[in-house]
């Protein structure tokens, strides 16, 4: 009869065994680096779009459960931005079995100057741009939704991450009204076998499925009801896309508006305002078609989120950060964000 001793030793020979023959865990990049960044071919090439991650795109991490995707601002600094997902993520106790993904939407159409790499895409930079779904220059046929669409097929892969059950698609300010229309307009939701949420933070606009806007109501201070457009004579284009659904470009263009309309109410969004996001700060859209949506970031998210679910019944959710302003790094960080952003797979 074998001893103790012996017994022991097998046992310990056996787990090694164990151990040696299960992929070990890649641990996650955290480094707004170039060894944490990856690039993302678009279409058949050569036409690329760079990201930061926290584990690789082509490669099979099975701890991995939950991915959240974060747009950046008008600064185009998904740099930045990935710093704040990551420390989202440490706060969140998430990091270790969250793919974090921050895409990069440069630009250098003459209003904006990025500097690219070979073959990296420009996408464009005003009127109907990157923020809302526009086409690249000078490649046409691509549109910057385009790119969030084939992240979301390829981290869907069940080769590359066997455990996934949960994506998040969230933006701040500019990266807030990208999402916005993303979360309206794209043709992968619900194809892929993971169910995706939304969270729109701090956008300056939205795209209103209608041609009503907030207007003061009767009553308690500072409440608002949704209303023919007064000024609509004097501001032609304050229901053009991206305001509106009329005369719509780029990516959003594919659809007609009643398969829009049911998307966006169909699908789970969360708007999370700053409590303080109140001042023209950073740049705020303040154009007619803008301000005929409200005063500031915080009241326009407001009316809309009220007028989609009251109007059109969708069960969207609003989550008020409080003592945050137009700040990325205080919205994704704080305890009311971080179920949110990394929901239980």
């Amino acid at each position: 009869m074998p001893s103790v001793r012996v017994i022991v030793q097998s046992i310990a020979v056996v787990l090694a065994s164990v151990g040696a023959a299960r992929p070990a865990r890649a641990e996650p990049c955290v480094t707004a680096t170039a060894a944490c960044t990856e690039w993302v071919k678009l279409g058949a090439g050569p036409e690329r779009s760079l990201v930061y991650r926290t584990q690789a795109l082509d490669a099979p991490s099975p701890a991995v459960t939950r991915a959240l995707i974060v747009v950046h601002g008008a600064g185009r600094n998904a740099d930045g931005y990935f710093r704040t997902a990551v420390a989202a993520a440490f706060l969140a106790g998430a990091l270790n079995d969250t793919l974090v993904i921050s895409p990069r939407f440069a630009s250098n159409d003459g209003t904006c100057t990025d500097v690219l790499a070979s073959d990296e895409i420009s996408w464009t930079c005003s009127g109907n741009s990157w923020r809302t779904g526009g086409v690249a220059k000078p490649n046409e046929t691509l549109t910057s939704f385009d790119l969030v669409d084939e992240i979301l097929r390829r981290i869907a892969r069940k080769d590359l991450f066997p455990g996934l059950r949960a994506i998040v698609v969230s933006g701040h300010s500019a990266g807030g009204q990208y999402v916005s229309r993303y979360a309206m307009a794209n043709r992968v939701h619900g194809t892929l076998g993971v169910p995706i949420t939304y969270v729109v933070s701090n956008p300056s606009s939205y795209a209103y499925l209608d041609a009503d806007r907030p207007a003061p109501a009767g009553g308690a201070a500072g409440a608002v009801e949704q209303r023919p457009y007064a000024e609509g004579r004097n501001c032609t284009t304050y229901d053009h896309w991206p305001y509106g659904l009329q005369q719509r470009g780029g990516y959003a263009a594919r659809l007609g508006d009643d398969q829009l309309k049911k998307q966006i109410v169909d699908r789970p969004v969360t708007y999370l305002l700053g409590e303080l996001d109140t001042l023209p700060l950073a740049n705020f859209d303040a154009s007619c078609p803008a301000m005929a949506q409200g005063p500031n970031r915080l009241a326009r998210g407001q009316a809309y989120a009220a007028a989609i679910v009251a109007k059109h019944g969708a069960r969207h959710t609003v989550t008020i950060v409080p003592a945050c302003g137009h700040n990325a790094r205080c919205m994704f960080t704080t305890d009311r964000a971080l179920p949110i952003l990394f929901p239980k797979p």
